[in-house]
């Protein structure tokens, strides 16, 4: 079986070392937008804690029953970085070892771990926004919070809006160059 070509196994141990980059960036963020806060709430989630303006926004939460959002509240948090650890080292090897196999099975890693990490994130999001503390201060019969996964949702007066922040853009380009190049041999090796 022919193996990758070396600027495609440069390309993929590049793509992979820049992944080391998220962790030192947040990779996903939500903003929340309201007449009282024209400058805008933001949260970070990194893979390994939450930041940003995490307090200002469990106060306002807590009036209408949300819990308290805490980095405890996500047990992800205690193995995700190895998990993208161990998918960096995965890069390396189909690098040095120019398996074209190992590469689609990369890839096809790749597409299940985004979908069960966006599946998490919508359980995670759903529980938070529809299992309200029935002692609420602010009560609005029938009405759920839960922030939208991607994009923007209005929640009473908040314009929420969540999105890939400098880490998850990091992430998931390498994962699109890595699979244009899995396409661009894939083609290669099926016209010889």
């Amino acid at each position: 079986m022919q193996k990758l070509s070396g600027l495609s196994r440069v390309i993929i141990a590049l793509c992979s070392l820049a992944i080391i980059a998220s962790y030192f960036v947040p990779i996903w963020r939500i903003d929340l937008f309201a007449p009282q806060y024209p400058e805008g709430l933001m949260m970070n989630i990194w893979f390994h804690k939450l930041t940003g303006d995490v307090d200002i926004i469990n106060g306002l939460n807590h009036y209408i029953g949300m819990k308290k959002i805490s980095a405890d509240m996500f047990p992800e948090f205690t193995y995700l970085i190895y998990v993208v650890a161990a998918f960096i080292i995965y890069g390396l090897l189909i690098a040095i070892t120019g398996s074209r196999k190992l590469l689609f099975s990369y890839l096809v890693v790749s597409a299940l771990g985004g979908v069960l990490a966006i599946y998490d994130f919508y359980q995670w999001t759903y529980d938070y926004g529809h299992h309200l503390s029935p002692d609420a201060p602010i009560q609005v019969p029938g009405m759920s919070y839960q922030p939208p996964i991607i994009g923007h949702k209005q929640l009473l007066n908040f314009d929420a809006f969540s999105m890939p922040d400098v880490g998850g853009y990091i992430v998931a380009g390498s994962v699109v160059i890595v699979g244009i190049v899995w396409f661009i041999e894939w083609r290669k090796h099926k016209k010889a």
